[in-house]
């Protein structure tokens, strides 16, 4: 583990170059490694191990999943098995489900938590909501997490093309006294860039935040404010989806992922630069109170209730399609499905 210091502060990271995939490997070669629900982050994580090197299965209900199971290549009887039967013979098992699913289904995986085995998240919500989801592990195994920043898609789209997504890594129960070693072995083989230690606790809070906050709720509520008020005065759907967001993605935030916001400012106008350094206090000023609550929310745990109240509920998908409907169909983002077709790329 290297200490590097991140804008004045030292953090506790593990680079690839110091712990190979080779060393991964070895720690991991008596294990059995069974991806619990193959939905979101599942395929990204289950076939960049496979892939890796380790032995794993996957443990997933027939329908429409274990299809798409199939036709990723895993074997029915070989790599692929019913939840239960997946659990029976894993030494690892990580818990991929979504958090209402891993809610229901912890009777039946936890019954299978025998002494040594390792229990795996990629998200710190049902253990740190424990009061809430009830989800309380044997004391006799390790609970571990490893945290892709980013979707399983993307962690496998970075796999492919030889990059890596970082990942924070968390241990919250250490019974074997191998729960590190597992847990970064593991970080390495789902493909991670490099891994920074968190607990469960500020993985979840941070997640939370993020997600309703600048990667999702908030992009998409500055968008779309953007993107009515052009409207509203007259600019053209094309013009305005391409000002609000085209060049955003497409232009601007290649340029400050590659080197900071700082040199992206250096290389736009001018004018630009006066304008994004003269608003961006206001925007600040304005967005940071809804931070705040918004991450009051999510340490109170009234978010997590939520989201399980709500997930929960048997009509949940039904009415989470009619709320991506409304999305998809808004004036703003079928715009965008029409200048995404006119990219160069796709002509």
């Amino acid at each position: 583990m290297a200490k590097i210091n991140f804008g004045g502060v030292d953090e506790n990271v593990v680079t690839r170059e110091e712990f190979s995939l080779e060393k991964a490997r070895e720690v991991m070669k008596d294990e059995t490694i069974a991806i619990i629900g193959y939905g979101v982050q599942g395929p990204g994580q289950g076939l960049n191990l496979r892939d890796n090197g380790f032995h794993v299965i996957v443990g997933q209900r027939k329908g429409p999943t274990w299809e798409k199971a199939l036709a990723d290549g895993w074997v029915p009887g070989e790599t692929l098995f019913e939840i239960e039967e997946a659990c029976k013979r894993a030494t690892v098992i990580q818990y991929l489900l979504s958090d209402a699913a891993q809610i229901a289904l912890w009777p039946i995986v936890k019954k299978h938590l025998t002494a040594g085995k390792a229990l795996y998240f990629s998200h710190g919500f049902a253990v740190t909501y424990k009061e809430r989801t009830h989800i309380v592990p044997p004391a006799d195994v390790d609970v571990i997490l490893v945290a892709p920043k980013g979707s399983g898609t993307s962690l496998r789209r970075m796999f492919l093309q030889g990059r890596g997504l970082n990942s924070s890594y968390a241990i919250y129960q250490d019974a074997t006294g191998r729960a590190k070693e597992r847990a970064v072995s593991l970080g390495i083989g789902v493909g991670s860039g490099y891994l920074f230690e968190t607990t469960f606790q500020k993985e979840v809070y941070s997640d939370l935040t993020g997600e309703r906050g600048t990667l999702m709720g908030a992009i998409q509520g500055i968008l779309l404010a953007q993107y009515e008020v052009l409207r509203e005065n007259g600019h053209s759907p094309s013009e305005a989806f391409n000002e609000t967001v085209e060049e955003l993605t497409q232009s601007l935030m290649p340029l400050f992922a590659e080197n900071g916001m700082d040199w992206m400012y250096a290389n736009c106008s001018t004018t630009a630069q006066r304008g994004a350094l003269d608003w961006m206090r206001p925007f600040h000023d304005a967005t940071k109170p809804v931070f705040e609550k918004l991450y009051s929310e999510v340490a109170s745990g009234n978010e997590a209730q939520r989201s399980i109240d709500s997930n929960s509920q048997p009509d949940y998908r039904e009415k989470l399609n009619k709320e991506l409907a409304a999305l998809r169909n808004s004036e703003m983002w079928r715009t965008g499905a029409v200048v995404r077709k006119l990219r160069p790329e796709n002509n």
